[in-house]
């Protein structure tokens, strides 16, 4: 049976700072899930536990509490809105949210791949080979921790955020072999894979290097969810072509669906 999409576990309200948009409220977050018949969503604003010490300057301002102010979440009969949050990695690995706070959430999104953030999740001076590597090892190090991985998402693996402009050749540099392990070991922990890349704007230079991973994470058993990441009403309306495409472009059936959904 083709994949069903029905949800959206990644969504930023105006809460987060790089979304700070006024009409990007839970309410019309969610009207776009009854515009839009999904079952299941989630708010994910950014945040960094205060009792996780090494907060970057940015994520200082977004502390627990602050993500607690989207609360409580409207309701709907035909909607379950649930309550997470996207957190980060920095350069040792450490994961911005305590066990404490953990339970407290619904879903809890780890980016593996912010290497846009410079003196935080990375140096900032690594090149592509080396880059490469951290794509590796940031993924590998949170799937050796000790997570509540039944309800964790690992954030768009093949954003452009991995190296701007230079990030296809990042994906490319990475071995197969390599993405065949990882996502291995990402499906016997059962972490759910994210499935949020801009499939309607793939050409020649980005179809292959983008699809591979994930068409080896199926390979390997992993689960999949959607997101889409959105910090603003005009990328909800455009979200579910997006992930529709996606289905297609993946051959996705609901039995690779996470069971988080199930």
């Amino acid at each position: 049976m083709r994949y069903i999409v029905d949800h959206d576990l990644h969504i930023h309200s105006q809460l987060s700072l790089c979304s700070n948009d006024p009409a990007q409220t839970p309410e019309a977050i969610l009207q776009y899930a009854k515009d839009n018949n999904l079952k299941t969503i989630c708010l994910t604003d950014h945040m960094w536990d205060p009792a996780v010490p090494g907060a970057s300057g940015w994520y200082a301002k977004q502390p627990f509490e602050r993500t607690c102010e989207a609360l409580p979440l409207p309701k709907s009969p035909d909607v379950n809105f649930l309550f997470g949050c996207e957190t980060d990695q920095d350069m040792h690995c450490t994961v911005g949210v305590s066990p404490e706070v953990m339970e407290k959430l619904a879903f809890i999104i780890i980016p593996t791949t912010h290497m846009h953030m410079g003196g935080f999740t990375v140096r900032g001076d690594e090149g592509v080979e080396e880059r490469a590597k951290l794509w590796c090892d940031r993924f590998d190090a949170v799937l050796d921790m000790d997570l509540p991985f039944h309800k964790i998402g690992i954030a768009h693996l093949t954003c452009s955020l991995i190296y701007r402009d230079h990030y296809i050749e990042v994906l490319n540099a990475i071995p197969d072999a390599e993405y065949h392990r990882l996502f291995a070991k990402a499906a016997k922990v059962g972490v759910g894979i994210e499935l949020n890349f801009p499939s309607l704007n793939l050409n020649d230079e980005t179809r292959e290097p983008t699809l591979k991973p994930y068409r080896i994470a199926k390979e390997e058993g992993c689960k999949f969810y959607f997101g889409s990441d959105a910090h603003h009403p005009a990328e909800l309306a455009n979200a579910m072509k997006n992930f529709q495409n996606i289905v297609d472009l993946l051959g996705l059936e609901e039995s690779d669906k996470i069971e988080f959904l199930k």
